[in-house]
């Protein structure tokens, strides 16, 4: 003890001691450095995995929870992936989740079974199917494919009508054509048939959608315009009557001639 009082007690000693001191701290610093680096050798390396963001249902389709941002993607470690999880939202397609999943839990291949060939498994909240029959010309039959947007047009015989929306005694029966509804999905086509070259198309659109275009196809005629399959545009809907298409007169003017409204 005294010998290391006395050692202290000078400057080398000091100095000594100090270097020392470092020496075991470098030392003690490497062990961790080590053991830490054997620990996260473990758990594996980060590896991504989609997490249920809210309660998903049983029977909810992969296409509803890819669409609708039901899952989010996280990075965990190796170590604490389950068997099967999946990393790729592409990976739930055609699939359903065969029970009930929880917030946070990874998506697994436990939880899903492949989808039954039931169209009703594609649509959520607002969204609805609604089929619609077309001749080979109105409906693009020869070329519409599943997967394709279009424009949909309505053509009616329409009379004027008070501002209380009555028609108007002697009121002269006019044909008018506008476009109701833009960039609508749609979600199969039928098989032709007869002689007639007619078939059912289907799309999906949203339940006030659906209510109007029923109402279009048992009162007026439809057509079908096919959109271009990226960066397509639209010019805002316009009225088309005889006036406008050939004299020229403006929409605005044609929609107030028959007592409407912007």
């Amino acid at each position: 003890m005294a010998y290391a009082q006395k050692l202290i007690a000078t400057r080398r000693g000091a100095t000594l001691i100090s270097a020392l001191a470092a020496l075991l701290a470098g030392v003690l610093v490497l062990v961790y450095v080590a053991r830490y680096r054997e620990s996260v050798k473990a758990e594996g390396a980060p590896v991504t995995v989609l997490v249920a963001r809210q309660a998903i249902p049983k029977g909810t389709s992969g296409a509803v929870i890819a669409s609708t941002g039901l899952y989010t993607a996280t990075t965990i470690r190796q170590s604490q992936l389950l068997n099967g999880a999946y990393s790729d939202a592409s990976s739930l397609r055609n699939m359903v989740a065969t029970h009930d999943i929880y917030p946070g839990a990874q998506l697994s291949t436990a939880d899903f079974a492949a989808a039954p060939t039931n169209i009703a498994s594609s649509v959520v909240g607002h969204q609805r199917i609604i089929s619609i029959p077309f001749d080979s010309a109105h409906g693009l039959l020869s070329d519409l494919e599943s997967g394709d947007h279009v424009d949909i047009y309505a053509g009616f015989n329409v009379v004027r009508v008070d501002a209380s929306g009555k028609p108007v005694n002697g009121g002269r029966v006019r044909p008018v054509l506008r476009r109701i509804m833009d960039n609508i999905a749609v979600v199969g086509v039928g098989s032709k048939g007869g002689t007639t070259s007619s078939a059912n198309v289907t799309f999906r659109l949203n339940d006030v959608q659906a209510t109007k275009l029923a109402f279009a196809s048992d009162n007026g005629k439809l057509w079908i315009a096919l959109r271009p399959s990226v960066k397509a545009k639209s010019a805002p809907p316009s009225i088309v009557t005889v006036e406008s298409l050939l004299l020229g007169v403006p929409s605005v003017q044609v929609l107030n001639s028959f007592g409407g409204r912007r």
